[in-house]
């Protein structure tokens, strides 16, 4: 049986907004398998799926760019080990100055942004360890995209820890900051349902079905709860089906609609997502320090 840590149950009821105990339970059912627990949560209490800013864990920016023009841009990713380096001005502009070289010399990996050259004359790999000499931490670029558009772009950094870019046909620059500023707010993981992976709406059938099955209702009554779940579900992660945090009364869809305006495609970058942070515990520190000095 593997361990029940604090840190797990943590996890756990940040991604299910459920109660300790209950987090507790499922992971000791589950074998300590997050996803399961997840999952078997789900099943029991009826909590949604967990979202990616649910699991920010680790430190950094988001440098965003776009041309005078609109049609081309990039976000870029640059991490640290903690919040206090992230907020320093060097470290920001650096991010920013990778976002406008992955745009302007079409730029569209990690190792290739490494290797390129700043207008200062210095590779940007160059100018990394630099910023790790100076501010005493690990500095790595772990993601970047780039945009080119025959439309426009525009994009929306919230803090320096949200970033999104948006490739919008029709409207106007209002509609495109408004749309940047929805998507980073409501977080859909596409432009439409069409876009919806067949593995994902499996899964999530496969949950609403256990879950309707505990109401002991019909097979016909469950299968229509399961249809009724499902489309729910793909109003809440795709950008056309959520409501607009401006006007929540109209969807995405419709305010496209009345701009005479479509969405081509998107970007969302969340600093950490998906990378597992190191806890550390004060205490258990203190003492191998302790111990070091003996």
């Amino acid at each position: 049986m593997a361990e029940i840590t604090a840190s797990m149950v943590k996890e756990l009821r940040e991604m299910t907004g459920l109660g300790m105990m209950e987090c507790k339970k499922a992971l000791t059912e589950t074998g300590g398998d997050i996803t399961a627990a997840e999952d078997l949560l789900r099943i029991k209490s009826g909590a949604k799926a967990s979202k990616a800013a649910g699991r920010i864990a680790a430190e950094g920016v988001i440098g965003a760019y776009i041309s005078s023009d609109k049609k081309c841009g990039a976000l870029v990713e640059v991490n640290c080990e903690t919040d206090f380096v992230a907020r320093n001005e060097d470290f920001i502009s650096f991010a920013k100055n990778l976002a406008e070289l992955s745009a302007e010399k079409n730029i569209t990996d990690t190792a290739a942004l490494s290797d390129a050259m700043l207008p200062s004359g210095e590779t940007v790999e160059a100018i990394r360890k630099a910023l790790i000499m100076k501010l005493g931490e690990n500095i790595s670029i772990r993601r970047c995209s780039r945009h080119a558009s025959h439309a426009q772009l525009s994009y929306y950094l919230h803090g320096t820890k949200i970033g999104v870019m948006v490739d919008y046909t029709g409207g106007d620059e209002a509609l495109g900051k408004d749309l940047a500023m929805h998507i980073a707010a409501s977080k859909p993981i596409c432009v439409s349902k069409a876009q919806v992976s067949a593995d994902i709406l499996a899964h999530e059938r496969e949950i609403y079905t256990a879950q309707a099955a505990e109401s002991g209702k019909s097979a016909d009554i469950i299968e229509k709860m399961v249809d009724g779940r499902i489309a729910k579900y793909l109003a809440e992660i795709t950008l056309l089906g959520q409501p607009f945090v401006k006007d929540p009364e109209q969807t995405i869809e419709k305010l496209l609609a009345k701009k005479t305006a479509e969405v081509n495609g998107f970007t969302m970058f969340v600093v950490g997502e998906g990378i597992e942070k190191k806890t550390e515990n004060f205490a258990d520190e203190v003492k191998a320090q302790m111990e070091q000095a003996k």
